[in-house]
């Protein structure tokens, strides 16, 4: 599909809305507990056909299959009532265009990270990742039990949509490197395939960060395009084959540490749906939040120790030194991004509280316990 025919599939389907809603192509998310939604409250036999695009490529391992399960289940759940067509990224949209496509009624649901969209609304790379951010867990508290969540509804609430945490990569790699890193100085120079805000980051360390598809990114570092990349973590690094072209394996993923995935929903159509079939997408999407976190810890451990076994990689913390001086070099763009935009003053302050406050008890209970 040409870029202008994608473009042109977003504008005439948000055009024919109302040839949408006679087809059955209504949303399928509900809003928690908010109180400005009034679902329908009797049982309804209808049938819900919905269309849900992500930002992964077509059967991405964990995040693309998890969407494809997650949609076998709610249609399941529902007894047929509610079916999902997955689209991967460029099958009906392409991966940028997600946000468009649900904001606009052209898709009911999407499945993607809301750092992705830090251009429109920058305060969004809160509910993803920030350089030294929570781990997962204290993201899934902040959310569910801290504010984050009510914050984040918020933000998205005058644009239309209605966000879910829909699963969490945990602590990300630092990414490969064919050089050593001993000190800051080394990071110098250093093109570096590393998106967001961490990409600040690594640029006022003296980097250089380039963006690059997943699909570019192999070549581009066999072939010194660039000198460094980072991509998720030890399972995903394995099948893209990072193994076999460079040389140090750094760790831990200073610039996404508990990166939350997400699953977007457009409210004018959520709101279309029987409070019980609204339940179910709520619950299912907090149950694959989990289900993609676990995935995730348990398919890096078998794969970090495959890339030890099977290459000459040498897998290797990043000095306290280098950690220290990105540490600030976080704290100066986060400053910079409060200062531009007033929501994401509200939605930092209520984030470092919260991290203060998470870290004081983790410090007594599961760092303790880690070591043991």
């Amino acid at each position: 599909m040409t870029k202008l025919k994608r473009r042109n599939f977003i504008k005439k389907a948000t055009s024919a809305a109302g040839l949408l809603a006679t087809t059955g192509l209504t949303a399928a998310c509900t809003q928690n507990t908010s109180e400005k939604s009034t679902p329908h409250l009797q049982t309804s036999s209808k049938t819900y056909k919905w269309r849900c695009v992500t930002i992964w490529p077509p059967n991405f391992p964990v995040l693309g299959t998890a969407v494809n399960e997650m949609a076998k289940e709610l249609e399941k759940l529902s007894g047929g009532r509610l079916q999902i067509q997955v689209f991967g990224a460029g099958e009906l949209v392409p991966a940028m265009e997600v946000f468009d496509a649900v904001q606009l009624g052209a898709v009911q649901m999407g499945h993607c990270a809301a750092y992705y969209w830090s251009g429109k609304m920058p305060s969004s790379v809160f509910f993803t990742s920030i350089p030294f951010g929570m781990l997962a867990d204290q993201m899934n508290a902040w959310l569910l039990h801290g504010g984050g969540w009510d914050l984040w509804r918020e933000l998205y609430e005058p644009l239309g949509l209605v966000p879910f945490p829909c699963g969490n990569t945990g602590v990300q790699m630092g990414g490969w490197f064919n050089k050593k890193i001993d000190t800051v100085d080394d990071l110098r120079g250093l093109k570096m395939r590393i998106p967001a805000l961490g990409g600040k980051v690594f640029a006022k360390a003296g980097g250089a960060a380039v963006q690059l598809a997943g699909g570019e990114i192999y070549t581009s570092l066999e072939r010194g395009v660039i000198d460094a990349t980072e991509w998720i973590g030890p399972y995903h690094d394995y099948l893209m084959g990072f193994h076999k072209i460079a040389q140090y394996y750094y760790y831990p993923g200073w610039h996404e540490p508990g990166s939350v995935l997400e699953l977007i929903c457009n409210k004018k159509a959520l709101e279309e749906l029987p409070a019980e079939l609204q339940e179910m997408v709520k619950s299912t999407a907090l149950k694959y939040n989990t289900l993609i976190h676990a995935e995730f810890e348990a398919k890096n451990n078998e794969y970090l120790k495959k890339i030890k076994a099977e290459s000459d990689a040498k897998v290797l913390p990043f000095p306290e030194e280098v950690l220290a001086h990105l540490k600030q070099y976080a704290e100066e763009e986060l400053s910079l991004l409060v200062d531009s935009d007033p929501f994401a003053q509200k939605v930092y302050d209520n984030f470092r509280t919260f991290k203060q406050e998470i870290n004081a008890w983790e410090e007594i209970s599961s760092n303790v316990m880690r070591k043991w």
